[in-house]
């Protein structure tokens, strides 16, 4: 899984085995082994992002800082999306 980048002990990555058609633009967070279950954050059209779960149980204070920092970072996830799957897409 192409890691995007690492908040402390997150790992922020796109899980590549993604559906077909390839869903919109977002990253999963976890802790420790990357898994399709992961916490998943979409990214939106003008860099921002929303929560679609947290199925890794991130505490919501960890989360709030983890989601700024994605949406900081949101220029480099998009170009690293579109270098990786060769199309991008938004939720909203």
């Amino acid at each position: 899984m192409p890691r995007v980048f690492k908040i402390g002990s997150y790992i922020v990555y796109f899980w590549v085995n993604e559906n077909d058609p390839l869903e919109p633009v977002h990253v999963h967070v976890c802790q420790g082994i990357p898994s399709p279950s992961a916490t998943k954050i979409w990214i939106t059209r003008n860099g921002g992002c929303l929560l679609c779960h947290n199925k890794s149980k991130i505490p919501d204070k960890q989360l709030r800082f983890i989601m700024q920092t994605i949406e900081a970072r949101s220029k480099d996830i998009l170009d690293l999306w579109y270098s990786t799957f060769h199309r991008i897409s938004y939720y909203c």
